[in-house]
C-alpha cells in the first residue's frame, strides 16, 4: 500500500517519542500490505483494528496509548493518515469525518 504522509506519524513521534517504534511498526506493515478489503486488515491486525464508515480504519497503536485514523482506497492501494493522536484526543473527534 502507499501510505500518504508518513510526515504526519513523524511530526507526531517526534512530540510523543514512546509513538515512534510502533507507528514506525505500523507503517512498515501497512507499506508491505496489500489489502483489498477490510479482512485483510482484520486478518493482519487482530483486535487492534477497527471500522467505520467511508473506509476508514482505526488502529489501537502502542499498547493503545495512541489511535490512529486512516482512510483506505483499496482499489487503487493507497492509505491515507487522517489522525494520529492520544486516546484521549481521539475521544474528542468523530473518526467517521475526520
Amino acid at each position: 500500500m502507499q501510505v500518504i504522509a508518513k510526515r504526519t506519524l513523524r511530526e507526531f513521534w517526534l512530540r510523543h517519542p514512546a509513538a515512534e517504534v510502533p507507528l514506525k511498526l505500523w507503517y512498515a506493515r501497512a507499506v508491505r500490505a496489500r489489502w483489498k478489503r477490510p479482512s485483510d486488515l482484520r486478518a493482519q491486525f487482530g483486535a487492534t483494528v477497527d471500522f467505520v464508515a467511508g473506509n476508514r480504519a482505526i488502529f489501537d497503536i502502542g499498547g493503545n496509548k495512541y489511535r490512529l485514523v486512516v482512510k483506505i482506497d483499496y482499489q487503487v492501494g493507497l492509505v491515507l493518515v487522517r489522525f494520529v493522536g492520544s486516546h484521549a484526543a481521539y475521544d474528542r473527534i468523530d473518526a467517521k469525518t475526520v
